[in-house]
């Protein structure tokens, strides 16, 4: 694809995912599209092995931008870094089509070891701002990493990943991330885990009461069992008291 081609392309999808946008002009002051244009330059000569020329012109797209990608990274078309500033993208990343990340963004690695070290990004993910997916293995197609997660194992096709360790809180065999754009309603795992809870203390405290309100009912029928007076004799007993004060007189 020509370099005319790309810039089209870029233009298009910056159009599409930022509303804030309001002419294609703009576009050349969005850090996203400078970056993009310096990795594009600097992969080529980073596989054609020269290694310093790549370095160096991304070098320059860093620190126009803010938005670190190594040039040796591979990343597919329909890529968006919105806002941008303090995003890093590792040596053997590779980033599927349609992928959408934000302000903060760490893909990197865990060590340093070599060889594929970085994460691979599916198609249609979206990335929240401060996210860190660090260590080889896949986030997988049309998934959502939340704001602030750490993620650091691989993840399911089609799920939602929140948290500190990132873990999956959501699933759905189809979405598109890129087109919702919403960082916001994401499930919240701690607060359902606290709902959870409050439910069931809720539960086990009416439970109790209940029990409570039945031992007083149970020791007040005891209690008034034992404040009884004795049993009155039945009629043999009486006749046969009777036969015998008869008996002590004669």
């Amino acid at each position: 694809m020509g370099l005319i081609q790309r810039i089209r392309e870029e233009i298009a999808v910056i159009r599409q995912r930022d509303p804030a946008i309001h002419s294609s002009m703009e576009v050349f002051l969005y850090p996203s599209f400078k970056v993009m244009l310096h990795y594009r330059i600097a992969h080529k000569l980073y596989l054609k092995k020269h290694y310093f020329l790549a370095r160096w012109i991304s070098q320059r797209g860093v620190r126009k931008t803010g938005i670190e990608i190594h040039p040796g990274a591979e990343i597919g078309k329909g890529f968006f870094i919105d806002h941008g500033n303090g995003v890093i993208i590792g040596e053997t990343t590779v980033i599927g089509d349609n992928v959408t990340l934000y302000q903060g963004v760490t893909l990197g690695g865990t060590g340093k070891e070599q060889g594929k070290r970085h994460p691979t990004v599916g198609n249609n993910v979206m990335i929240s701002a401060g996210a860190k997916v660090l260590g080889s293995f896949k986030i997988g197609d049309n998934s959502k990493i939340g704001a602030g997660s750490v993620v650091l194992e691989e993840v399911p096709n089609g799920s939602t990943v929140v948290g500190v360790p990132g873990r999956v809180v959501k699933r759905r065999k189809q979405c598109f991330p890129q087109e919702e754009m919403d960082q916001t309603n994401l499930p919240d795992p701690v607060k359902e885990d606290i709902f959870h809870l409050q439910q069931t203390n809720s539960e086990l405290t009416n439970r109790l009461l209940e029990l409570e309100s039945t031992v007083k009912e149970l020791q007040k029928k005891l209690g008034e069992k034992d404040s009884q007076p004795a049993c009155e004799e039945t009629g043999m007993e009486s006749g046969i008291r009777i036969g015998l004060e008869r008996n002590g007189r004669e």
